[in-house]
């Protein structure tokens, strides 16, 4: 219910809330995220009616739990709507990570969670603010269960069906290295991998796709083959420079003296 600061004793602010008696609450429940006391005779508050009257007559009212109840409301309102709520993670906890949404409410968000691939480091996520799904939710046990991976994996169904749509063969597109093997590299197209075989790397010779890229790389490739239907894509990046063998028997006459490095 709404009140009005009508007198300040000592360490309680009086508030009306329109029944025959008035009910105190402490000032530090007045105190903002520095906890400086900011309240005033006449000021609007927002409190929670606990008790119309208590054993000596008095209004049982608490600011704190106003606030506190307001806030499990909105988040249960982000629920039911779209269940998308903005949160910093704080801590490393078991299983997972400790988040506080709005208000200062605790969520927890599993391991399995955090990103699309398992995440070996969680301490990198610390501090860092992020925007979840709620996938769980119990007001009266104040449980919250968030999920990152859903919304990552929306977004990049989402770039999936825009990538599709404008791949074609032939063309030279822009990628992520997303992950290295001893056969190749696969990158990231925007939603969608590619393979870049070890063997269209270069025209030289090459042990690991490593001696060439690291995980995180952008790379401009080519597409050889792309398949919409099983939505496998093949790349190449010796393809976008000219085969350096075409007319090597001009230039390499037998009998030629040449210069080179052994």
């Amino acid at each position: 219910v709404r009140g009005i600061v009508v007198d300040i004793i000592g360490d309680y602010a009086v508030v009306d809330v329109g029944l025959k008696a008035e009910g105190q609450i402490p000032l530090r429940e007045f105190a903002d995220e520095d906890g400086k006391i900011d309240v005033k005779i006449g000021d609007e508050a927002e409190v929670l009616l606990e008790h119309a009257e208590d054993m000596h007559g008095l209004v049982v009212l608490s600011k704190d739990k106003a606030r506190k109840r307001k806030v499990w409301d909105e988040i249960q309102k982000a629920m039911e709507e779209e269940g998308i709520v903005k949160g910093e993670v704080q801590a490393r906890v078991k299983g997972g990570l400790s988040v506080t949404l709005q208000g200062g409410v605790k969520a927890f968000l599993p391991g399995s969670q955090v990103d699309l691939r398992p995440v070996r480091n969680l301490d990198a996520f610390l501090g860092e603010e992020f925007e979840f799904k709620i996938i769980k939710f119990n007001k009266r046990r104040g449980n919250i269960v968030l999920s990152r991976r859903v919304l990552l994996e929306a977004e990049r169904a989402e770039l999936k069906t825009g990538t599709l749509n404008k791949l074609a063969e032939g063309q030279i597109v822009e990628g992520q290295v997303k992950n290295l093997t001893d056969y190749g590299a696969f990158i990231d197209l925007g939603g969608i991998d590619g393979l870049l075989h070890i063997t269209d790397m270069s025209w030289g010779r090459i042990n690991h796709p490593s001696e060439l890229f690291q995980v995180g790389d952008k790379v401009k490739v080519k597409v050889l083959k792309f398949n919409s239907e099983s939505e496998r894509v093949s790349l190449g990046l010796k393809q976008i420079t000219d085969d350096p063998w075409i007319n090597a028997e001009e230039k390499y006459i037998p009998g030629t003296v040449v210069q080179g490095k052994v």
